[in-house]
């Protein structure tokens, strides 16, 4: 066998591959074996036949074809061994010549994973800030307790700011009802301001059972429908029934329904939960910090397009799961904002492109500083999440997949990454935590690509 290499833009490299028959003819004893398993052959019992019988049969090319993609598999790999190249993704595979007993030709284009030259740590500095919790905070959350708390009892009288109301509701633009925009037994706490629609809980305020209203509202310019995003709606309503809500009062009885002997020690709590809260959210936010500088600074070769593409393809089933659990499906969606998964994709491009790069960058930073993941820790983890899908059978029988443990892996280095440079970035202490739930989606996703750690 022999191969020549011409190096390509994107860090790609393509491989011109020679395997002369010699070389293939152990791959054709195999193909025969496999075609006298399949095809009957006068006078032997299948997988029986002799090599140059099962040529005479089918014939010599229909042999090589059989055997084609084995002798691809070895002499692509032993080409790239010889190489000492890291390559990523499936080879793009192109025969040039074959024909029986001659040479095999092709050619192999391939991603290899770009170099890095990471920055010196030493001289960058990452400001860890932590949000104070102050009585403000403490006060706001214990009114949100009361309120989930809060019995709601059918008022007779004019909606105010404080009452509940449900309602039927039509939405209309440029009088043609708009898909979706229909809603029985629509309840609202009016004082809580419309997370989509400003002004729409206003202009429900002095209503009462059984009122019916029109009223016209623009929607903002960033509306997450582009059908509606910028354009005036109007909105025809009819009231079902207003509720008035009675809160409780933050005194001894209320904490002990949460566990509490006092108002005191729920303040406490609470102080302590929001103080927890508040540290996880600043090492959420340095971490961040921390990629975006490391990238901005470290060198790399041109990302290849196979890489870019694994990202594009994780943020699109990122969108999508997350529309679901809002009740919009991906088409919807698509429709909404005028645009294919195509189109959508190249919009995320950049960010793939951001992500691409910081899984890249974390391989790099634990091979230099030989950052590893013992079999006894993956082991503990991997014992952790059967124990925690015990009763899932499909969840199971996924955690037995290489591509899901080579994952788990990731997750894991990953980890101890983050935790290294942190500790030589980050100014100020990390509040570590242990935290299982990054493990799930590992297992719920059939990923197609597993080279990289996700941030």
């Amino acid at each position: 066998m022999e191969h020549k290499v011409k190096k390509l833009e994107k860090s790609q490299m393509e491989f011109t591959i020679t395997v002369s028959p010699k070389d293939y003819q152990k791959h054709l004893e195999k193909a025969a074996e496999a075609v006298s398993n399949r095809v009957a052959i006068k006078g032997f019992r299948k997988g029986k036949a002799p090599f140059e019988m099962v040529k005479k049969e089918v014939g010599d090319m229909k042999l090589l074809q059989e055997a084609l993609e084995d002798i691809i598999q070895e002499t692509f790999y032993q080409a790239v061994k010889a190489e000492k190249v890291d390559t990523i993704g499936m080879p793009e595979i192109s025969v040039q010549k074959m024909a029986p007993d001659n040479d095999v030709v092709y050619t192999a284009k391939v991603a290899l994973l770009p170099k890095i030259e990471l920055p010196k740590l030493d001289g960058l500095k990452i400001k860890r800030k932590v949000k104070e919790v102050g009585e403000k905070d403490i006060d706001e959350t214990i009114d949100n307790l009361l309120k989930m708390q809060a019995k709601e009892v059918i008022k007779k009288g004019k909606a105010e700011k404080a009452d509940k109301i449900i309602i039927d509701m039509n939405l209309f633009l440029d009088g043609v009802p708009v898909e979706g925009g229909q809603a029985n037994d629509y309840g609202i706490y009016l004082e809580e301001a419309h997370q989509h629609i400003p002004g729409f809980n206003d202009s429900l305020l002095g209503l009462q059972k059984n009122d019916e209203k029109e009223f016209d509202l623009p929607f903002p310019e960033k509306y997450h429908s582009q059908v509606l995003a910028g354009k005036t709606g109007k909105f025809k309503i009819k009231v079902k029934d207003v509720f008035t809500r009675e809160i409780p009062k933050a005194d001894a009885v209320f904490a002990k329904t949460l566990g509490q002997d006092s108002v005191e020690k729920l303040r406490e709590l609470i102080k302590e939960n929001l103080g927890h809260e508040a540290e996880h959210k600043a090492d959420e936010i340095a971490e961040i910090e921390m990629f975006e500088t490391l990238i901005k600074e470290a060198k790399f070769d041109e990302i290849p397009d196979v890489l870019v593409d694994a990202e594009l393809k994780k943020m699109f089933y990122e969108l999508q799961h997350d529309l679901e659990k809002h009740g919009v499906s991906i088409e919807q969606y698509l429709k909404d904002i005028k645009k294919n998964e195509k189109e959508l994709q190249e919009d995320f491009r950049k960010k793939a492109t951001d992500r691409a790069k910081a899984s890249l960058l974390s391989r790099e930073v634990a091979l230099e500083n030989k950052l590893e993941v013992s079999a006894e820790e993956l082991e503990k983890e991997m014992k952790h999440m059967r124990d925690y899908y015990k009763d899932n059978v499909q969840y199971l029988e996924n955690l037995k997949k290489p591509e899901v443990i080579d994952s788990i892996h990731n997750m894991l280095l990953n980890k101890k990454v983050v935790a290294f440079l942190a500790d030589k970035l980050v100014d100020g202490p990390r509040h570590t935590h242990e935290d299982h739930d990054h493990g799930h989606s590992v297992v719920e996703e059939d990923q197609e690509d597993h080279t990289g750690h996700n941030h």
